[in-house]
């Protein structure tokens, strides 16, 4: 376990560690900048994905224990952050249950091509529905505070920069969901031998790390 511990695995779990902070803030109501601040925890803890995952191949220190814990720390801070702007009643809780529901079909998926030797790759699809989902939750965090209120009437005459950037948190969230669905109807299809043919499939060489 010692040896495992190494300084990639060693950032995934201090960003599991700041999950909780990251909730406190969000789900506190602290006056004006609680939200900002949670955005900024956030994003910083999402960016942390890339550095474990740098280190960890950089520093040649891929472990079966960063193989376990990075993608669960990802799903971990997202499906946090669903469960959160749901309980503040900004997000329709129809939307986080089919993100997480995602997750764990594909998670019990995964763990069927392990068990038959198969290791499959993240797509392009799946990456990309990462990336929009951490920047639509960053929109749907801030889009209602009082700073960036504030800031767009500074900005924006009128007062039309919050309603702007609402349609542009939900368009975003609305193409993350698209990607969501179609990343795991994707995933079915490379692992469709897998399902259909268990117990002959050949070991193939892979990252191992979904998103």
């Amino acid at each position: 376990m010692t040896a495992s511990l190494n300084v990639a695995n060693r950032v995934t779990l201090l960003r599991m560690f700041f999950i909780p902070v990251f909730v406190v803030a969000l789900l506190g109501r602290f006056p004006d900048w609680g939200p900002i601040w949670a955005a900024v925890i956030f994003t910083i803890l999402a960016a942390t994905d890339a550095v474990d995952g740098y280190l960890a191949r950089s520093r040649n220190e891929v472990t079966n224990l960063g193989k376990l814990l990075d993608p669960l720390a990802d799903k971990l801070l997202v499906t946090a952050a669903l469960v959160a702007l749901v309980e503040l009643g900004s997000l329709p809780a129809w939307i986080a249950l089919v993100i997480i529901s995602r997750e764990f079909i594909v998670t019990g998926l995964r763990m069927i091509a392990v068990v038959e030797g198969r290791v499959i790759a993240a797509g392009a699809f799946g990456k990309l529905k990462t990336v929009l989902q951490i920047v639509a939750i960053v929109g749907f965090i801030i889009k209602d505070s009082g700073p960036v209120a504030d800031l767009g009437e500074l900005v924006w005459a009128g007062g039309l920069f919050v309603p702007y950037l609402n349609i542009l948190a939900w368009a975003i969230m609305a193409a993350a969901l698209i990607l969501t669905i179609w990343s795991m109807v994707d995933y079915f299809y490379h692992a469709r031998d897998v399902i259909i043919l268990p117990g002959k499939n050949p070991t193939t060489k892979a990252e191992s790390k979904e998103s």
